[in-house]
């Protein structure tokens, strides 16, 4: 019997002393969990931070743009930070170091609460500027004292609007992270690779992120001490369908609407009414372009004074269809002064992009016009029903140009139909030319 017991306790001694890497790392368990966080917080001072100088390793990790407003000058992002810093007293990987083998549980989580966390904030947001905390994450702790958090959120920042190329700009905002209470010789923050993350992001309907970068931005002083910050920066570029459909589409037809106010015949009662209705539609147009764009003096949007600028032809326009009325409307017994007779044959004529004068007539037709060797002889003028002049004889002319007042109105409309469209079309060339090239470069 004492021989059994002796055979059996030497097998035991040489299981112990033969394998102790299987009796040295117990499997893990609920409970072998439980003594780790006991050993590892039972001594643990959270407001402590582990070393003299920390090093805090940060991204961020975007997952969509909600909004970028350039009236309110703030962008507003979805996505969380990816913060790592080493913490000593949490390192459990030296098994000499606790009372017993570890090395099987491989990670442990914790919060705020238990876990000492760098203050860090947001410098440049607009809702809140708080120390971001959220006692509801979770910390993942490395078994060599690792500690990743993750903070998620909501951010709302400042961001500088530039207009100058609305509805087709693109805009660079950034997002400013940096620790609040630690110093920089207390807490450093690096940044992590990559220094913006995409891998989940969902695009936007409106903006096209077409860029991101980080930079470790100069410490910022705040009284006598310095702190450590980053930069992360984001650039979005509008996406043009919509703009170009709601917005330069409708602006260059209606700008093409003000120079056909000169189109429309004077008998028919409606040029005033016609260039009022045009000068108003583009009144509202300026005013909602004025609602989308803030107030700011920083920068001027190129739209804004495109629209400045037809507006303007459209009030001109208004008076010069009253002096076009005006010359219509004057009794032919009136002498026309003769610098106007010269002015008209040597200038007006070239401008409305007529040879003579016989052709002033809208929708008419001339049957037949006699000789003009004879500069003395009277000539008659055969003109068809729908002419808007009566039929004359026109008197004995020294010039013998035959300009009568209403003649003049019509050379003038033609004259003002001619400089307006030049002026659109050019204006509206330039216009798209400089925002598509931006767009396209961008």
């Amino acid at each position: 019997m004492k021989r059994k017991r002796l055979i059996l306790s030497l097998i035991l001694f040489g299981l112990w002393v033969v394998l102790p890497e299987v009796y040295g790392k117990p499997a893990y368990s609920a409970n072998l969990e439980t003594f780790l966080r006991k050993e590892l917080f039972n001594t643990y001072e959270v407001l402590q931070r582990p070393q003299n100088q920390m090093f805090i390793s940060m991204s961020l990790t975007i997952l969509t743009v909600n909004d970028m407003s350039i009236k309110d000058q703030a962008l507003s992002i979805s996505g969380y930070l990816n913060v790592a810093w080493a913490d000593d007293r949490l390192d459990w990987s030296n098994s000499s170091a606790t009372v017993q083998d570890y090395s099987n549980v491989k990670f442990l989580f914790s919060t705020e609460e238990y876990v000492w966390r760098p203050a860090l904030i947001i410098e440049n947001s607009v809702n809140d500027i708080s120390i971001i905390s959220d006692k509801t994450i979770p910390m993942r702790i490395t078994s060599r004292g690792i500690i990743y958090w993750n903070p998620s959120g909501i951010y709302v920042v400042s961001c500088e609007s530039d207009t100058t190329y609305y509805p087709l700009d693109s805009q660079e905002c950034s997002i400013k992270v940096s620790s609040w209470a630690y110093t920089s010789t207390e807490v450093h923050l690096t940044l992590g690779d990559p220094p913006i993350d995409l891998s989940f992001y969902s695009a936007n309907g409106e903006w096209d992120l077409i860029g991101s970068s980080g930079t470790k931005s100069g410490d910022k002083t705040r009284g006598s001490d310095s702190f450590s910050s980053l930069t992360f920066t984001v650039k979005l570029q509008r996406r043009p369908m919509f703009h170009i459909l709601n917005t330069l589409f409708p602006v260059a037809l209606m700008a093409l609407l003000i120079a056909m106010v000169f189109k429309l015949d004077v008998e028919s009662g409606e040029k005033i009414g016609f260039a009022l209705t045009v000068l108003l539609a583009y009144a509202v147009y300026l005013t909602m372009i004025s609602d989308n764009i803030p107030s700011t003096s920083v920068t001027v949007c190129y739209l804004s004074l495109y629209l400045a600028f037809i507006f303007s032809l459209g009030g001109i326009s208004v008076v010069l269809t009253i002096f076009v009325l005006s010359l219509h409307h004057k009794p032919e017994e009136d002498e026309i002064p003769r610098w106007v007779k010269s002015l008209t044959n040597t200038v007006l004529l070239k401008m409305a992009l007529m040879k003579s004068c016989g052709k002033c007539c809208r929708n008419s037709k001339v049957t037949k016009v006699a000789s003009m060797s004879d500069k003395t002889e009277i000539k008659k003028l055969k003109l068809s029903e729908k002419c808007e002049f009566p039929i004359v004889e026109a008197t004995e002319d020294k010039n013998g140009d035959g300009i009568t007042w209403h003649k003049l109105s019509v050379i003038m409309d033609r004259v003002f139909f001619n400089i307006y469209l030049l002026l659109i079309i050019m204006s509206t060339s330039m216009l798209l030319m400089v925002i598509f090239i931006h767009y396209s470069n961008a």
